[in-house]
């Protein structure tokens, strides 16, 4: 038994809570990834994984004997990138998660110079606004906005955002423009943007200096995906606020007015977040370099 690939393994099996999942990561067949554990809690003595017919958990004693070999794994990892990087050319799968409009207004357009310049790397991309679970879910690094919790994740900020409120020439001249973030409350409707983690709609926030107004504004639409939001926008449904970049074109085309300019949220932060207990490999890094340097043109 190659001792060194089971532990890989074994940690990929924690890390994903699957055998499935994690023989599918590793592009494995599942057989071999049980066989291979199997064969690790043989050679340690101890039962590492507990094996339900739905789920799998992980003893005490696997917990310990992950949190010690797992920092085993990494080192020889980022050694072996240390001294191939300068050697080999990033190759390899990977895969990434990131909010509807910011993958449709920022990262695939700029997909292919990133190809190009990487044209071993394959991505696979999943496009949500739904925060995802990186571990289960099998994924390298995922894009996220807003406050960030959890503390095993290691996070590097992109940058930030502006906000502009706004809607159609039709939309104004049936309700008015409005002057002040009061005036919505007065004949303006609004599309909601449902929050797909509580399924709340996100109120519309205004401010100017130390000034702060939370309309109640008369709820016409809400979704729950960014692009749809911006489309119901689109469709004279109501005012929307939305990211900057998300409606850009559409404003310059003349298709979306901005409104109440001096009065908007503050700037929203957005975070490229990866494990903190699993090897980023050198696609990773090429790729987690070149955005944080592509979203600096976002503004």
């Amino acid at each position: 038994m190659d001792q060194l690939l089971a532990i890989r393994i074994f940690a990929r099996v924690v890390e994903a809570g699957s055998f499935t999942r994690a023989a599918d990561s590793l592009q494995m067949p599942k057989a071999t990834v049980t066989k291979l554990v199997q064969a690790l809690e043989t050679l340690v003595g101890a039962k590492l994984l507990q094996r339900t017919t739905r789920r799998i958990a992980v003893t005490p004693e696997g917990k310990a004997y992950y949190e010690k070999t797992i920092r085993v794994v990494k080192e020889l990892a980022d050694i072996d990138s240390e001294f191939g990087a300068t050697h080999r050319k990033p190759k390899g799968h990977l895969r990434i998660n990131v909010g509807a409009s910011l993958a449709w207004y920022v990262l695939i357009p700029a997909l292919p110079d990133f190809l190009a310049q990487y044209p071993e790397i394959q991505i696979d991309l999943g496009v949500s606004d739904q925060h995802i679970d990186l571990i289960s879910s099998n994924v390298d690094c995922v894009i996220r906005g807003g406050l960030l919790s959890d503390s095993s994740m290691v996070a590097r900020k992109l940058g930030t955002t502006s906000w502009v409120t706004c809607a159609t020439p039709a939309y104004l001249a049936q309700h008015g423009t409005p002057r002040h973030p009061r005036d919505l409350e007065e004949g303006h409707v609004m599309v909601s943007y449902l929050s797909p983690k509580t399924a709340r709609a996100v109120p519309m926030i205004f401010r100017r200096g130390g000034e702060r107004f939370e309309p109640q504004v008369a709820r016409r639409v809400g979704v729950n995906e960014s692009n749809a939001h911006v489309a119901s926008g689109l469709a004279s449904l109501g005012l929307i606020q939305t990211f900057t970049a998300a409606v850009r074109d559409y404003i310059d085309e003349g298709k979306l007015v901005p409104v109440l300019k001096d009065w908007q949220p503050p700037d929203y932060p957005f975070y490229l977040v990866y494990p903190s207990n699993r090897h980023i490999s050198n696609r990773i890094r090429v790729f987690i370099d070149w955005f944080v340097e592509r979203f600096q043109l976002v503004g």
